[in-house]
């Protein structure tokens, strides 16, 4: 039987975690706020700059740009967008889960695949599959600037153009509210998709439009990465929140039982010993 004391210790110990929990979700809040902001406010940036290269692209047809050529695909490069720790629900296991789904249904082999790896999480579970992991980056930060995401996004795109493989994958958490997101699956490269082309593919572009794209592209390409990151970093924040707040209402439920048991055995050893007394007493008269 549990002793008093015993219960008492679980509670003390139970509450103690309770308030790590509740303070790890208010810190979780508050960079929750700050990374929604940054996410949100990059999207205006994106969205233009889809609107040119579309354009651009569009007037120039006959293009032969390797991020706008089709090729026959020998090697697939998966670029996996995590978090570095735990404690985020979720968030990670979903990304995992499809992102091996999508890679074993593409895929006889794993020499077809390469893995760029942004999150420590990511980086340690493909390493375990067997994967080759041809970048990685670690220790991002909780408001990632485009200077940390820019040497990474950079040689992906270039090894994609250098033709280390022939088409790119985006794989993260898009953001929708504090309570909900959602893996994404994004074709990264070749860029084939312009079906957004504005009126400005009427226009005559100096030097060229050849030119523009050779400089735009690389830029577009990495944007697309960062944007992917900022919107991830919001889901992970998002994520922690929530699984802190599940643990503190599981430990104040937790609380509450122990205290109703600590109440009922100290209820029935307070009987036991009235009893006793009771039964001493009767033996001396």
């Amino acid at each position: 039987m549990v002793s008093l004391r015993d219960i008492e210790n679980r509670i003390k110990s139970t509450k103690k975690t309770s308030q790590i929990t509740k303070a790890m979700q208010m810190v979780s809040a508050s960079k929750l706020t700050r990374a929604e902001m940054n996410a949100k406010a990059f999207v205006p940036y994106m969205e233009k700059i889809q609107e040119v290269v579309s354009a651009i692209a569009s007037a120039t047809s006959d293009s032969n740009h390797p991020m706008l050529t089709n090729r026959p695909v020998k090697k697939t490069g998966y670029i996996i967008v995590t978090s570095d720790r735990g404690l985020v629900g979720g968030y990670n296991s979903n990304i995992f889960r499809k992102a091996k789904r999508a890679i074993e249904e593409r895929h006889a082999s794993k020499d077809e695949v390469k893995i760029v790896a942004i999150g420590r999480k990511g980086l340690e579970f493909f390493e375990n599959l067997g994967y080759d992991i041809s970048e990685s980056l670690v220790g991002v930060s909780d408001h990632p600037s485009f200077e940390e995401i820019k040497a990474i996004a950079n040689r992906a795109v270039g090894m994609f153009t250098e033709g280390e493989y022939d088409e790119v994958y985006l794989f993260y958490n898009h953001f929708i509210s504090a309570i909900s997101h959602e893996v994404t699956e994004k074709k990264l490269l070749p860029l084939t998709d312009f079906s957004s082309a504005s009126t400005m593919a009427s226009y005559e572009f100096e030097p060229s439009a050849e030119a523009i794209l050779k400089t735009l592209l690389p830029q577009y390409a990495e944007s697309l990465i960062y944007g992917a990151v900022l919107d991830g970093k919001a889901s992970e924040h998002a994520s922690s929140m929530t699984a802190m707040k599940t643990a503190t209402d599981n430990a104040s439920e937790l609380i509450d039982s122990l205290t109703l048991s600590f109440n009922r055995a100290r209820q029935a050893a307070i009987t036991q010993e009235i009893t006793e007394i009771v039964g001493g007493v009767a033996a001396l008269e």
